[in-house]
């Protein structure tokens, strides 16, 4: 099997474990990065088979929904890439990528990536900003019930991904407590620049609601 059927082997299979997601962690996610990442490793000259496959692969088992086990993803990821013969090396590369990208907390040291770890890295974070980052953030507050806003709960700079994930939160802190940093937090100097317009249209998002909250013109 070469590189290019084993790519596609590996979308049919993440799309099989994430149609049914309604969290904002689904296949179009997954598809969007794929893309996105791809489009930055081109330019950044990274290798782009182990891009794709931790694209791809990167929240097949998201540990955010399973009570923070950090390993459950790249289990299963390292269990599919052998059943489909991708090489050994190419699977801990792979594997290192979908442990280290994920955010744990605006205060959590971040983890050196290789190359390919910041493409995709990037291009997660790219999705999790801009329009669809906002229709995301909502779609995501929704499943774990969390409010829309609540001025008596303030946005909190986590010191652990321990603080982050059981944190007490509202959507729109969430912006403040990841989104609006995502911009300076990216790796690469082709999603640096993509970035920009999608960071813009948040902050102008949130000056709008607040104004409508505030039941201002």
């Amino acid at each position: 099997m070469h590189h290019k059927e084993k790519i596609e082997e590996t979308a049919t299979f993440a799309e099989k474990l994430l149609s049914s997601d309604a969290s904002g962690h689904d296949w179009f996610h997954t598809k969007r990065v794929w893309k996105l990442a791809k489009k930055i490793g081109e330019k950044e000259g990274a290798d782009l088979f182990v891009v794709e496959l931790a694209a791809l692969l990167h929240d097949i088992w998201d540990w955010k929904f399973h009570q923070g086990d950090e390993t459950a993803g790249s289990k299963k990821a390292m269990e599919f890439m052998e059943s489909i013969g991708v090489d050994g090396i190419t699977r801990d590369k792979v594997c290192s990528i979908i442990q280290k990208t994920s955010f744990k907390g605006a205060r959590v040291k971040e983890e050196e990536l290789s190359l390919e770890g910041k493409c995709v890295q990037d291009a997660d974070r790219l999705d999790a900003i801009g329009a669809i980052g906002i229709a995301r953030a909502f779609a995501y507050g929704g499943h774990v019930k969390q409010p829309l806003f609540d001025p008596s709960i303030k946005p909190i700079l986590h010191e652990s991904k321990e603080d982050y994930f059981k944190a007490n939160t509202s959507t729109i802190n969430h912006f403040y407590e990841k989104l609006l940093l995502l911009k300076d937090r990216m790796k690469t100097e082709t999603g640096k620049k993509m970035a920009e317009k999608r960071h813009a249209f948040m902050e102008e998002f949130l000056e709008e609601f607040f104004k409508e909250w505030n039941c201002g013109e």
